[in-house]
């Protein structure tokens, strides 16, 4: 099962015990997954989500004690009129045509269902179970919400932005997409979410993750610095062979003409320990001058 199954999986196993929650829930799984009937009167159930369809019958249940809720392809999502009615009265769905009668799917959920921060944990979650998914964070950190309608969009951005998370929205194609693209920030709405075991699997990746970056930084700029010695080291070696053949030691002074016989002698070793094997020893800066010294002397030459 991908990460994103896992969190589905785990989201749709937590029913909070408050009505007023579990209706926000409701309202955001219907919003985002039904779709109406009857000349819009009449709600349907579109999902192949089957976390989805299970969590709202279980909410049907608990919330409106509703048992019989018809499946996914009927004309009708709930049994009777009676019923219907209770469920559009309580999650506000009549919508502003109040004219025609037809229910508000496409537009953002009524205020009222989402005006405790515990309600908009539950809102966010259905509608992570609904229009949610994530990428695999071994891979990248990227998750999102596919929105058809921008107000739901906006809606849904600024519930998140309500738990200082930074959320964005971009249309893509025909949709409007809410998304996160920071391991912090998801981190943060799992657990807004309640998806708490699939925080830690998160955290655990990311810590790995975050571990081999750091060694392969590491390794990179232990790499990046044996190259710039070895050149230097050739380049150091070239200046003094040209020096000798072109010029001779015996005309150097008896410091620089003992720098470039170790150099020569010692090739690999690095300035610190060439400063050991000098008579008197000398630092590393002193090493670096005379070598310095050495170079100026064979561009001379070489000009």
């Amino acid at each position: 099962m991908s990460f994103s199954g896992t969190v589905k999986e785990e989201l749709a196993t937590q029913i909070n015990p408050a009505r007023h929650c579990q209706m926000a829930e409701l309202a955001a799984m219907l919003h985002f997954c039904a779709s109406t009937s009857g000349g819009g009167r009449h709600l349907r159930l579109d999902t192949e989500n089957e976390a989805v369809a299970k969590k709202c019958f279980t909410i049907f249940k608990k919330a409106f004690n509703i048992d019989n809720v018809v499946t996914e392809g009927k004309d009708r999502l709930l049994p009777d009129d009676e019923s219907e009615l209770k469920v559009i009265q309580a999650l506000h769905l009549t919508g502003t045509d109040t004219d025609t009668g037809a229910l508000a799917l496409g537009e953002p959920v009524n205020s009222l269902l989402i005006k405790n921060s515990c309600c908009m944990r539950a809102y966010l979650r259905g509608a992570f179970l609904s229009i949610g998914s994530m990428s695999n964070p071994e891979k990248s950190y990227h998750l999102e919400f596919v929105c058809n309608y921008r107000p739901q969009a906006e809606q849904l951005i600024d519930i998140i932005r309500e738990f200082q998370i930074d959320a964005r929205i971009i249309k893509r194609k025909k949709y409007y997409v809410v998304y996160i693209k920071e391991g912090a920030g998801i981190v943060d709405l799992l657990n807004v979410m309640g998806a708490h075991v699939s925080l830690m699997n998160l955290e655990n990746l990311r810590i790995v993750k975050e571990m081999r970056n750091s060694v392969n930084r590491r390794v990179n700029c232990e790499t990046a610095n044996i190259s710039k010695t070895v050149t230097a080291a050739s380049k150091q070696i070239e200046d003094i062979l040209l020096i000798r053949d072109k010029y001779g030691f015996e005309n150097l002074p008896d410091n620089l003409k003992q720098m470039a016989e170790i150099r020569l002698e010692y090739p690999d070793a690095a300035l610190k320990e060439l400063g050991g094997y000098l008579e008197p020893a000398v630092g590393k800066s002193g090493v670096n001058h005379r070598l310095r010294r050495l170079s100026e002397i064979a561009d001379g030459i070489r000009s």
